[in-house]
Protein backbone atom coordinates (compact mmCIF):
# COMPACT_ATOMS: atom_id res chain seq x y z
CA UNK A 1 0.00 0.00 0.00
CA UNK A 2 1.28 3.43 -1.06
CA UNK A 3 1.65 6.32 1.26
CA UNK A 4 -1.20 9.09 1.17
CA UNK A 5 0.12 12.76 0.03
CA UNK A 6 -2.46 15.15 1.69
CA UNK A 7 -2.63 18.97 0.96
CA UNK A 8 -3.15 20.36 4.05
CA UNK A 9 -3.21 23.70 2.65
CA UNK A 10 -6.33 22.71 1.07
CA UNK A 11 -8.28 21.43 3.31
CA UNK A 12 -12.56 20.91 2.97
CA UNK A 13 -14.44 23.50 5.64
CA UNK A 14 -15.95 20.89 7.75
CA UNK A 15 -17.87 23.42 9.79
CA UNK A 16 -21.61 22.37 8.83
CA UNK A 17 -20.21 18.77 9.65
CA UNK A 18 -19.11 19.80 13.15
CA UNK A 19 -22.53 21.55 13.50
CA UNK A 20 -24.64 18.72 12.25
CA UNK A 21 -22.53 16.43 14.76
CA UNK A 22 -23.62 18.73 17.83
CA UNK A 23 -26.99 18.69 17.14
CA UNK A 24 -26.49 14.74 17.38
CA UNK A 25 -25.07 14.78 20.67
CA UNK A 26 -21.95 14.26 19.57
CA UNK A 27 -18.37 16.75 20.34
CA UNK A 28 -15.13 16.21 18.47
CA UNK A 29 -12.75 17.54 20.88
CA UNK A 30 -8.82 16.90 22.17
CA UNK A 31 -8.80 14.65 25.15
CA UNK A 32 -7.54 16.14 28.43
CA UNK A 33 -4.54 14.69 29.91
CA UNK A 34 -6.27 13.53 32.40
CA UNK A 35 -8.60 11.50 30.35
CA UNK A 36 -5.78 9.64 29.62
CA UNK A 37 -6.31 6.32 30.98
CA UNK A 38 -10.04 6.70 29.84
CA UNK A 39 -8.79 7.35 26.33
CA UNK A 40 -6.83 3.99 26.64
CA UNK A 41 -9.31 2.36 28.39
CA UNK A 42 -11.73 2.67 25.66
CA UNK A 43 -9.78 1.80 22.44
CA UNK A 44 -8.12 -1.21 24.20
CA UNK A 45 -11.34 -2.69 24.73
CA UNK A 46 -12.50 -2.03 21.06
CA UNK A 47 -9.63 -1.82 18.91
CA UNK A 48 -7.09 -3.54 21.16
CA UNK A 49 -3.21 -3.22 22.61
CA UNK A 50 -2.01 -2.20 19.38
CA UNK A 51 -3.79 0.53 18.65
CA UNK A 52 -3.80 1.68 22.31
CA UNK A 53 -0.24 1.78 22.48
CA UNK A 54 -0.40 4.38 19.66
CA UNK A 55 -2.82 5.93 20.87
CA UNK A 56 -1.02 6.44 24.22
CA UNK A 57 2.22 7.60 22.26
CA UNK A 58 -0.34 10.77 21.67
CA UNK A 59 -0.39 11.87 24.89
CA UNK A 60 3.60 12.72 25.43
CA UNK A 61 2.98 15.32 23.27
CA UNK A 62 1.83 19.14 23.37
CA UNK A 63 -0.63 19.60 22.36
CA UNK A 64 -2.12 16.55 22.49
CA UNK A 65 -1.68 14.60 18.90
CA UNK A 66 -5.31 13.16 19.24
CA UNK A 67 -8.86 13.56 19.21
CA UNK A 68 -11.79 12.14 20.48
CA UNK A 69 -15.77 11.88 19.54
CA UNK A 70 -17.89 12.26 22.77
CA UNK A 71 -21.83 11.19 22.56
CA UNK A 72 -23.13 11.07 26.15
CA UNK A 73 -20.46 11.44 28.11
CA UNK A 74 -18.77 8.41 26.51
CA UNK A 75 -16.13 7.77 23.96
CA UNK A 76 -17.57 6.87 20.94
CA UNK A 77 -14.78 7.62 18.56
CA UNK A 78 -10.49 8.38 17.78
CA UNK A 79 -8.01 9.60 15.65
CA UNK A 80 -4.41 9.93 16.33
CA UNK A 81 -1.50 11.33 14.09
CA UNK A 82 2.15 11.26 15.19
CA UNK A 83 1.63 7.99 16.82
CA UNK A 84 3.73 6.35 15.01
CA UNK A 85 5.46 8.28 13.26
CA UNK A 86 5.78 11.83 13.04
CA UNK A 87 3.53 13.27 10.12
CA UNK A 88 1.50 9.76 9.79
CA UNK A 89 -1.96 9.92 10.90
CA UNK A 90 -3.58 6.93 12.68
CA UNK A 91 -4.90 5.08 14.57
CA UNK A 92 -8.71 6.10 14.29
CA UNK A 93 -11.74 4.21 14.97
CA UNK A 94 -15.60 4.84 15.73
CA UNK A 95 -17.81 2.71 17.60
CA UNK A 96 -19.72 0.57 15.33
CA UNK A 97 -22.92 1.26 17.10
CA UNK A 98 -22.59 4.99 15.77
CA UNK A 99 -20.63 4.44 12.27
CA UNK A 100 -21.78 6.15 9.27
CA UNK A 101 -22.70 9.26 10.84
CA UNK A 102 -19.79 11.58 9.53
CA UNK A 103 -17.93 10.88 12.90
CA UNK A 104 -14.92 9.23 11.86
CA UNK A 105 -14.69 11.76 9.10
CA UNK A 106 -15.10 14.56 11.39
CA UNK A 107 -12.20 13.12 13.73
CA UNK A 108 -9.75 12.54 10.27
CA UNK A 109 -10.09 16.36 9.25
CA UNK A 110 -9.58 17.47 13.10
CA UNK A 111 -6.08 15.52 13.25
CA UNK A 112 -5.69 16.82 9.62
CA UNK A 113 -6.23 20.78 10.99
CA UNK A 114 -4.08 19.86 14.10
CA UNK A 115 -1.48 18.92 11.76
CA UNK A 116 -1.77 22.16 9.59
CA UNK A 117 -1.58 24.41 13.17
CA UNK A 118 1.71 22.35 13.46
CA UNK A 119 3.12 23.36 10.38
CA UNK A 120 3.23 20.43 8.84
Amino acid sequence: MQDMLVRLYDLPDHTELLKKLESEGVTIRRPLAAEKSIVLEWVNKHFGAGWASETDVSFSYQPITCFIAIQAGSVVGFACYDSCYRNFFGPTGVDEKVRNKGIGKALLLECLYGMRSQGY
